[in-house]
């Protein structure tokens, strides 16, 4: 190493805030035995290809507050761990389609969304370095003949319309892909020009936000973490967060504002009656948002069930509508998790998201705000990225170091993403999982 500078890591404030678990002691002294109860539930369900988990830190409790089936955002990863990217992506292929060569990855319609189109060239590298032919095909209807657009960074993406011959898709006239990969979260709905394809679709269609729920996949992961918990004898609720789901509520027209009102009520006096008992000396809060969906749309802060019940119409506005316009009839009532992490270079409040393909770990970032509270939600404008500050690879603990080492800050956060991912796993298992050929 020399006398390179050591990476920025985020400042973590826990004394003011309440006694805080050792999660990271706790995890680092059972690492032989996490490893083997995650390898004995990953051979019962199989991963997801890929998978983004959002987590909150407060020192006190780290738990995931979003999974992502569909996940953006590769460009903000570490390029120092491409190589073992790379390496998950070729376990993620072997799992799915060992024989694949030709996959046709299949984007977002943001053609005009530089970041998410610098994301789609970075993954795309990534498949490709993994020893795939890739094409990238698009739905957009607009989009006749193979389009390359290009980026600031100096990369380029080609779109090409998807072609359909029988129950098989195309795109140039003669590239058949063995296998199609989603990078498009289906919130409009299931694509027709897909349904009944012979190739394997990844992930299935069922898992889009059209017909996937938060609230069902939260509760997949309260079952896994109740047992994980049992397994490390210690309570699940410092890894799991509260949550009750509300259907059936109409912002525009103030339909199902009791149901709401009722659940925030709940959820908060449940976290009011934990905090209690562990004596932490913080205000409950409840995040309220769609249940599907994505892109930070359709979320507000609660800290009292009147904040719901006197909705003004910007805001019932802002909580009627999700991505691509489409309507909100359901919300998931989630118990609110403090972030006492700071970038320091910025003083400005943090939280990581931790990547992987297949049951791996392969990096992550830090989605940091300037302008938002430790009680807010960042997946918001204004948010930036930056990556997860590895010395080293952080997938596994540096088992001779502190528990403030880099790697072992890191490995609490992989622990946590992948009890997520075992959820995602339950999901695609419980949506008929993966065909493969």
């Amino acid at each position: 190493m020399g006398n390179e500078a050591l990476p920025a890591v985020p400042h973590l404030t826990t004394a003011p805030h309440g006694p805080p678990l050792p999660l990271e002691t706790l995890f680092l002294d059972n690492q032989s035995a996490i490893e083997h109860w995650f390898r004995a539930r990953f051979t019962e369900t199989p991963a997801p290809f890929y998978c983004s988990v959002d987590l909150r830190n407060s020192g006190f409790k780290l738990a995931p507050v979003d999974t992502n089936l569909f996940p953006a955002g590769y460009n903000n990863l570490n390029p120092a761990f491409y190589p073992l990217t790379v390496q998950a992506i070729q376990t993620a292929i072997d799992h799915v389609c060992p024989s694949a060569r030709n996959m046709l990855l299949i984007p977002e319609n943001h053609t005009r969304n530089t970041y998410y189109l610098e994301n789609l060239a970075t993954l795309s590298d990534l498949l490709r370095a993994a020893g795939l032919n890739l094409r990238i095909g698009t739905l957009l209807p607009e989009i006749t003949q193979a389009t390359t657009l290009d980026l600031p960074s100096g990369r380029s993406v080609t779109l090409e319309p998807l072609t359909r011959e029988g129950n098989r898709i195309k795109v140039g006239g003669d590239f058949d892909p063995c296998t199609l990969l989603l990078n498009n979260d289906l919130s409009a709905g299931s694509p027709p020009i897909l349904e009944g394809i012979e190739q394997p679709v990844i992930p299935p269609l069922a898992l889009g936000w059209w017909k996937r729920r938060k609230s069902n996949h939260f509760l997949h992961y309260q079952t896994l973490a109740r047992n994980f918990a049992e397994y490390l004898d210690i309570d699940p609720w410092f890894i799991t967060p509260a949550f009750m789901s509300c259907g059936k509520i109409d912002f525009q027209k103030r339909e199902g504002e009791e149901c709401l009102a009722s659940s925030v009520d709940f959820v908060l006096n449940q976290v009011a009656t934990k905090y209690r008992e562990l004596g932490i000396a913080q205000e409950p809060f409840v995040i309220v948002k769609a249940d599907s969906g994505t892109y930070g749309m359709g979320i507000m802060t609660v800290k009292k069930t009147e904040d719901v019940r006197d909705l003004n119409r910007k805001q019932r506005t802002k909580m009627a509508y999700g991505k691509e316009g489409q309507t909100v009839s359901e919300v998931l009532v989630q118990e609110g998790i403090y972030t006492f992490e700071t970038w320091e270079p910025e003083h400005a409040v943090a939280e990581p998201v931790v990547y992987m393909f297949d049951r791996f770990v392969v990096g992550g970032f830090y989605r940091v705000h300037r302008n938002r509270g430790k009680d807010e939600n960042l997946n918001a404008p204004g948010s930036h990225f930056e990556p997860l500050a590895f010395a080293e690879p952080g997938t596994y603990p540096d088992l001779s170091g502190t528990t403030n080492a880099v790697p072992n800050r890191f490995y609490a956060y992989g622990v946590v993403a992948r009890l997520a991912l075992l959820a995602a796993a339950r999901e695609t298992q419980e949506a008929g999982g993966v065909k493969k050929i």
